[in-house]
């Protein structure tokens, strides 16, 4: 067992904004942090830059596909910690309870482009999981067919993807808030904004390391902070929704 009680998790951690997020909780995080990347020779490179640095972070290999994969992390921290203190869902998903769930505003764009029924049907407060699926579905459906703007959809899978990261991270919230008030975890979704990194290309205006602020903000909230909680929040701001 570590002989550090708390511990923060960084999935899909070995490059770009995660790695950055993982060394700034390296820096500013009082526990373990334990970087995930689903390429172990990857992810032990990323380790050994870090360490290089003067940072002691810990290797796990996570491949979010791989449900025995999951498991074993599962156990791992179990095993070592006892649980789970932070959580920043990076992979492309107390705790002091934290989870940060990586999202963007091309989400809040998709969602304003989509037809005035899938805008309801997003939007409801009474939405499932399961309802989410649906919808998520039905885009790929209507995407795959050709048929995706005439049923109401904008033109933009990525969009689509980060909306349906953002309505499951207030689904979530919602879920905490109706079965573990009391546990007092925050969970929210953030956009880092347009970073240059593999997916977002050279002419990103942002550092890996601007891009980790939110993600790190939000994971290192007080104790004692009630909020913000199952919200999008961008460069350290709330957005509307």
């Amino acid at each position: 067992m570590s002989s550090c009680s708390r511990v923060a998790l960084v999935t899909g951690a070995n490059k770009g904004i995660g790695f950055a997020i993982a060394r700034d909780l390296c820096r500013q995080f009082s526990g373990d942090v334990v970087l995930t990347a689903r390429d172990a020779a990857r992810g032990r490179a990323a380790v050994q830059q870090l360490q290089a640095e003067g940072l002691s972070p810990r290797f796990h290999l996570l491949d979010i596909d791989d449900l025995q994969n999951i498991r074993a992390l599962r156990d791992f921290l179990r095993k070592e910690y006892g649980g789970l203190n932070v959580l920043v869902n990076n992979a492309g998903i107390a705790f002091q309870r934290r989870v940060v769930n990586i999202s963007s505003l091309e989400g809040s764009k998709a969602l304003e482009n989509c037809s005035p029924d899938l805008q309801k049907k997003f939007r409801c407060e009474t939405l499932t999981e399961g309802d989410l699926v649906d919808l998520m579905k039905k885009f790929v459906e209507d995407a795959n067919n050709e048929v995706h703007e005439r049923e109401g959809w904008p033109n933009s899978a990525y969009g689509v993807s980060k909306l349906g990261v953002t309505v499951l991270s207030r689904i979530l919230a919602r879920h905490l808030d109706e079965k573990r008030k009391a546990d007092r975890i925050l969970l929210n979704a953030c956009c880092p904004g347009w970073v240059k990194t593999d997916l977002g290309g050279p002419c990103g205006p942002r550092t890996v390391e601007e891009g980790a602020e939110t993600p790190v903000y939000l994971a290192l909230l007080p104790p004692d902070a009630t909020e913000p909680h199952g919200q999008l929040v961008h460069d350290k701001v709330v957005q509307n929704w």
